[in-house]
C-alpha cells in the first residue's frame, strides 16, 4: 500500500462533503427567504407606497389654464378676444443642462434678454415638471425650424397657446385696459393654484377690476409619460372653464367718433347716461396700442411711451385732475339761488374787475372791458367771472363746498375700474388740515370761477353733469352692463346704483339754471352758441377755460405769445335732449385754449353721433 492511500479516508471525505451540502443547502434557503421575504414586504406590504413612486415618474399632473372670457361693447362688437399662439416652453426637470440647452437653442429661434430674465422669473415660482415659456408668439418659420429639431432637446416643447389680442387696437385702450405676464407682484394678489398653468393676468382697467370674472377656473390632467418625459397618453382630466364674458355699456361707434374729434389734441372726454350712469365713451387722448403688452413690450418701445411728453399711458379721464374753470358756475348759481343767496334778477355790475373790501387787488374778468349789469342768466350764458366773484363773496366757502358736495365733487365715484383720483374739494378744513394755514377770502372767489385749489376729473366732471340734467339724482358710473356667466349664457345685469341725490327746494331754481344753460348754446349772447348751427336738438351746456399758470396782476394773458404747453385748458360740460335728457359729456382739451372753440364741438360731435346715429 502506498503512502498516497494510506492518507486516504473515504469515510472522511464523504462526511466532509454532506456537512458543506447541508450548510450551503440552509445558506441557500436562508438566502431565498430572505428575498421572499423582501418581495412580500414590496409586493403586498408596501405595495401603495411603491405604487405611489412608480405613478409619480410614470404619470405627470398638468394644469389646464383656462380660456379667458370675451369683452364685447354693448351692440356685440367684440373689444377683446383670444387668439391660438405657439409658445417655446421647457420643463426643468427634464432638461440635463440648462445653460448648454439655451445656448444651443439661440440658434434656432431668437429670444431676447428680457425674454430670458422672465424666463428664470416664471422658472423660480413653477414647480420643477412644469413648463415654463421663454418665447412666446413664435411664427411660422421659428415652429417649422424647432420642430424639425426638437429630438435634440430634452424637456423642449412647443405648445399652442390662446393669447389676449384686442382687435379694435388702441380704441378704448383706456376703458379696457391690458393683460400682461405675471411677475412676483401678482402672484402676492392671487391663489397660486388658481394660476397653475397660467401666464397672463389682468394689469389695468377692466381686465384688471374684472379679473375674477374673467379668468375662469383653471383645469387638471393626469398623462402618462415615457422615461423622457414625453406625454403618452391622458389618463384623467378636469377640463377648465372657460371665464366669464363682459358686455359692456360703451358703445364702440361713439367710442371712436369721440377719439377721432380731438384731432391729434390732448385731452379726454366721458360721455354717461345721465338715466343709469352707464357710461357710452371714455376717452382719454393720445392712445397707445395695448397688444404691445400682452406678450411683453420692448424696454426702448416702453421707454418711449413712459417718456413721451403727450404722456399715452396717463388714463386722463379717471386720473386726471384738472380746474374745472367757469363749468362750475351752473352749480355755484344753483347753489345761490338755493341757499337765497342769489336771486335772479338781482344785477351786479360787470366794470372788467372785482376788488374785495379794503383791498387794492383786482380780480380780473375774462373780457378786458368787462359785462356791464348782469343777472344771473346774463351770468351764466355771458361766462362773467365778476357776477362769481361777487356770488362766492356771499357765499362763503363753507356753503360752496358743501353744495359741489352733493354733485359729488371731490370724491371718486366708485366706477368699476383702476384708476381713479378723487379731485379735490378745498374748504377751511382741508386747508388747515394740510397746510396749517387760515382760509382767505381772496380763495373763495377764484374758488367761485372754478379755479385755485379746486380740481375735478373728466368722469367726475361728467358724472356731475349728469347728476345736474336729472335735478339733483346721481347715479354710480359704470363700464360693464352685464356679466355673461358662461357655465349656462345667462347674463347677470349691473345693478344700477343711485349714488346721491340732492333734493331741489324749488323747482324754479332748477329751471332758472337749466333755461340758462340752454342760452349758452341756443342764446346768440351764448358762449357755445357756434355749436348750435344745424343743430337738430336741445342742448344744455356751459363752456369753460382752466389757467395752466398765473398771470401776474400787472400782466395780461395772450395766448400767441404763451407755450403751447402752458396754454389754458378749454371745457365744456352738457347734456341733451335738453327736456328730456339721453346723454351728458364732460370735454377736456389740454392746452386747447377756449372751450367755446375747441371742447364745444367735440361734445357736439359726440352728441350727434349717439342721438342722431351719424358716424
Amino acid at each position: 500500500m502506498s503512502k498516497r492511500e494510506q492518507l486516504k479516508d473515504d469515510y472522511l471525505e464523504n462526511r466532509l462533503i454532506r456537512r458543506r451540502l447541508v450548510l450551503s443547502a440552509i445558506f441557500i434557503v436562508l438566502l431565498l427567504g430572505t428575498v421572499l421575504g423582501r418581495l412580500y414586504q414590496l409586493q403586498v406590504v408596501e405595495h401603495e407606497y411603491f405604487q405611489t413612486l412608480s405613478d409619480s415618474n410614470r404619470v405627470r399632473i398638468k394644469a389646464l389654464p383656462p380660456t379667458r372670457g370675451l369683452i364685447f361693447d354693448r351692440n356685440g362688437v367684440v373689444m377683446a378676444n383670444n387668439l391660438p399662439a405657439y409658445r417655446l416652453e421647457l420643463v426643468l426637470e427634464q432638461v440635463d443642462d440648462l445653460d448648454a440647452t439655451l445656448v444651443r437653442l439661440k440658434d434656432f429661434v431668437d429670444y431676447s434678454d428680457l425674454d430670458l430674465n422672465r424666463f428664470e422669473q416664471a422658472a423660480r415660482r413653477r414647480r420643477p415638471f412644469e413648463s415654463v415659456p421663454l418665447r412666446l408668439n413664435l411664427d411660422d418659420e421659428e415652429v417649422a425650424r424647432l420642430a424639425v429639431n426638437l429630438h435634440q432637446f430634452e424637456g423642449v416643447e412647443i405648445n399652442a397657446r390662446l393669447t389676449r389680442h384686442y382687435p379694435q387696437g388702441a380704441h378704448a385702450v383706456h376703458a379696457l385696459g391690458y393683460v400682461g405676464r405675471i411677475d412676483e407682484r401678482d402672484l402676492n394678489e392671487v391663489d397660486e393654484v388658481d394660476y397653475a398653468g397660467s401666464t397672463h393676468i389682468g394689469k389695468l382697467g377692466l381686465e384688471k377690476f374684472y379679473e375674477d370674472e374673467l379668468h375662469g377656473t383653471v383645469g387638471v390632467q393626469q398623462v402618462e409619460v415615457n422615461a423622457r418625459g414625453r406625454t403618452l397618453r391622458v389618463l384623467t382630466e378636469t377640463p377648465p372653464i372657460q371665464g366669464n364674458n363682459l358686455h359692456l355699456t360703451i358703445d364702440s361707434r361713439l367710442q371712436r367718433v369721440a377719439e377721432e374729434a380731438f384731432v391729434g389734441q390732448n385731452g379726454a372726454a366721458v360721455a354717461i347716461d345721465p338715466n343709469s350712469g352707464e357710461i357710452l365713451a371714455l376717452v382719454s387722448m393720445p392712445v397707445f396700442d395695448p397688444n404691445e403688452f400682452v406678450n411683453g413690450i420692448s424696454v426702448e418701445d416702453y421707454s418711449q411711451l413712459r417718456d413721451s411728453p403727450d404722456r399715452p399711458l396717463f388714463n386722463r379721464a379717471l386720473s386726471g385732475q384738472y380746474p374745472p374753470g367757469s363749468t362750475t358756475k351752473p352749480f355755484f348759481g344753483l347753489g345761490g339761488l338755493e341757499g337765497a343767496v342769489a336771486q335772479k334778477d338781482r344785477h351786479t355790475w360787470c366794470g372788467g374787475y372785482y376788488q374785495l373790501p379794503n383791498e387794492e387787488r383786482r380780480y380780473r374778468d375774462w373780457k378786458k372791458e368787462g359785462h356791464g349789469l348782469m343777472n344771473l342768466n346774463d351770468a351764466i350764458v355771458q361766462s362773467c367771472d365778476v357776477y362769481f366773484y361777487d356770488l362766492a363773496y356771499r357765499m362763503g366757502i363753507d356753503r360752496m363746498s358743501a353744495f359741489l358736495a352733493h354733485f359729488g365733487f371731490g370724491v371718486k365715484t366708485g366706477i368699476d375700474s383702476t384708476g381713479e383720483r378723487d379731485g379735490l374739494l378745498p374748504s377751511r378744513e382741508w386747508k388747515r388740515r394740510t397746510e396749517n394755514m387760515p382760509w382767505f377770502p381772496g380763495e373763495t372767489l377764484i374758488t367761485g370761477i372754478g379755479q385755485g385749489a379746486l380740481l375735478t376729473t373728466p368722469l367726475q366732471l361728467a358724472n356731475s353733469t349728469a347728476a345736474l340734467a336729472k335735478r339733483g339724482k346721481r347715479f354710480r358710473p359704470h363700464l360693464v352692463r352685464s356679466v355673461q356667466q358662461i357655465t349656462d349664457q345667462s347674463h347677470v345685469e349691473y345693478e344700477i346704483a343711485e349714488a346721491g341725490h340732492y333734493r331741489i327746494q324749488r323747482e324754479a331754481n332748477w329751471n332758472h339754471v337749466h333755461r340758462a344753460m340752454v342760452d349758452v348754446v341756443h342764446n346768440i349772447r351764448g358762449t357755445a352758441h357756434r355749436i348750435s348751427q344745424g343743430i337738430q336738438y336741445q342742448v344744455a351746456g356751459k363752456t369753460g377755460t382752466a389757467q395752466v399758470f398765473e398771470v401776474a396782476q400787472d400782466e395780461e394773458y395772450d395766448e400767441e405769445e404763451v407755450a403751447e404747453k402752458l396754454r389754458d385748458h378749454a371745457l365744456f360740460i352738457s347734456y341733451a335732449p335738453a327736456d328730456a335728457p339721453r346723454i351728458a359729456v364732460a370735454v377736456i382739451v389740454e392746452n386747447g385754449g377756449h372751450g367755446s372753440s375747441v371742447a364745444a364741438p367735440i361734445a357736439r360731435r359726440i352728441m350727434d353721433a349717439y342721438l342722431l346715429d351719424e358716424t
